[in-house]
């Protein structure tokens, strides 16, 4: 079922795309189906609690290509169908305080990002999204349960922060670009994670719908994890900021120069153990790739030709 909805989602993209740029070459066409795939990253559920304490190093300047935003978007989803279906296995899920009998609707929030997780990755991934690695080494603070799933919980909110941020990098270079169509994918995908944000707050007993607007690179001022966290206006620094605090891309996680507790995971094997976990019922899988209305055209007046002067 699962490879009947990515063919689903490639041949309406492909088909969008075709439909609007037929007058392109097929070369140019093929490069903004590629393109297309940044508004399909799913990004979301990373991060770890003590984030704020590291600050993110620039990235270079001209890395927010459509090729680099597709293969930071299919490396973290690999890093975050991991997080989810281990966090799902390991974590031991409590009520959020004072309210009984929501440890199961957190833990099925859980599952259902999981799934979500996985199916982005494999869009992405056809694509043309090249993952960095599949092998992610993780730290044990995100797997902690002495406390119940606030390491887990904490992981998700300051995540999805980020990669809102990412999607709004998208969403405003596609719309700079004049492509209502995939900017608005993007900022579909961005509400996604909002949502996934709220949730995790809520089972951590803080305040859900605490946004008007959604954060972009204003500096995080939100009650909760990781207050005074920056945002960034490239997409590298998604990748920095979870180096930068421990998770490990192909190899062992630092902070602050030292080793981290963790442990590394493959994700071809994690993956056959997301498609066991139970689905709770996830819906739109797919972006709208509709289009809502037309361009207004332009009509090119043709110069009317100068009459000769007879002498």
């Amino acid at each position: 079922m699962k490879g009947v909805v990515v063919a689903e989602a490639l041949n309406r993209m492909n088909e969008s795309i075709d439909h609007q740029h037929a007058k392109e070459s097929a070369s140019t066409r093929r490069q903004m189906i590629g393109a297309s795939g940044a508004t399909l990253g799913g990004l979301g559920l990373l991060g770890l609690p003590g984030i704020a304490a590291a600050t993110a190093r620039p990235a270079a300047a001209g890395t927010n290509d459509p090729q680099t935003i597709l293969n930071v978007a299919a490396t973290a989803e690999v890093l975050a169908t991991i997080v989810n279906t281990v966090g799902y296995q390991k974590v031991a899920f409590k009520d959020t305080p004072g309210i009984p009998g929501t440890a199961k609707v957190t833990k099925i929030n859980i599952a259902a990002a999981a799934k979500e997780e996985l199916l982005h990755f494999d869009v992405l991934q056809r694509l043309g999204g090249r993952p960095v690695t599949k092998t992610i080494f993780v730290p044990d603070a995100v797997f902690a349960s002495m406390d119940g799933p606030q390491g887990l919980l904490n992981t998700v909110i300051v995540g999805d922060q980020i990669f809102i941020n990412a999607y709004l990098i998208a969403t405003t270079a596609f719309g700079l670009a004049g492509n209502g169509k995939l900017a608005r994918a993007a900022a579909e995908f961005m509400g996604a994670e909002a949502v996934h944000r709220a949730v995790a707050r809520q089972s951590l007993g803080l305040l859900g719908n605490d946004r008007v607007f959604m954060k972009f690179d204003q500096t995080e001022s939100a009650p909760g994890p990781l207050p005074g966290l920056g945002g960034f206006r490239n997409v590298l620094g998604a990748v920095t900021e979870l180096e930068s605090v421990g998770f490990g891309f192909g190899k062992a996680g630092t902070f602050k120069g030292k080793a981290v507790q963790g442990q590394f995971y493959d994700f071809d094997v994690v993956r056959s153990q997301t498609t066991a976990v139970p689905d709770p019922g996830i819906d739109t899988p797919l972006p709208d790739t509709s289009t809502y209305g037309r361009p207004p055209v332009v009509r090119k007046h043709k110069a009317k030709p100068k009459r000769k002067v007879r002498r």
